[in-house]
Parts: C-alpha cells; sequence; structure tokens
C-alpha cells in the first residue's frame, strides 16, 4: 500500500519499496523540500542505499526517526 497524506493526519509511513522509499516520497513524508532531502544526506540525518541500478533511495527507518524528532520538538 502506498504513502498517502490523510487531510488532517500525520503521513502515512508505508514504504513502497521494501524498507527505503524514493528521495521525492521522503521529501513528502517529511513536508520538505527535495534540496533539504538531499542536505539531510549530506549531515548524515538521513540513511541512503544505492539499488542495482544506481538510485539513491532513503532508509524508511531513518525517515521515520527524523518524523519522531521533529514531533518531539
Amino acid at each position: 500500500m502506498p504513502a498517502t497524506v490523510r487531510e488532517g493526519k500525520a503521513p502515512c509511513l508505508s514504504p513502497r519499496n521494501g524498507q527505503s522509499v524514493s528521495l521525492d516520497h521522503a521529501a513528502q513524508l517529511l513536508g520538505v523540500s527535495r534540496r533539504t532531502i538531499y542536505n539531510r544526506i549530506r549531515s548524515g540525518r538521513l540513511r541512503t542505499i544505492r539499488t542495482i541500478g544506481g538510485s539513491q533511495r532513503v532508509l524508511l527507518e531513518s525517515v521515520e526517526t527524523m518524523n519522531q524528532r521533529s514531533f518531539s520538538e
């Protein structure tokens, strides 16, 4: 089941493909821009993997951790 953003609720964090999501999907889940995702990857706040085809995907666990931090602040 793909992740969706429901009106008035936090985004559903169901992964689209295993335990990682695309950079665009991570940005949508966190409510930030794609550029912010790249900055958070570079600073080590989000972890990624590379697919066999060379695409970069964000580990869902790091998205969830980032999401929990933003709700606790």
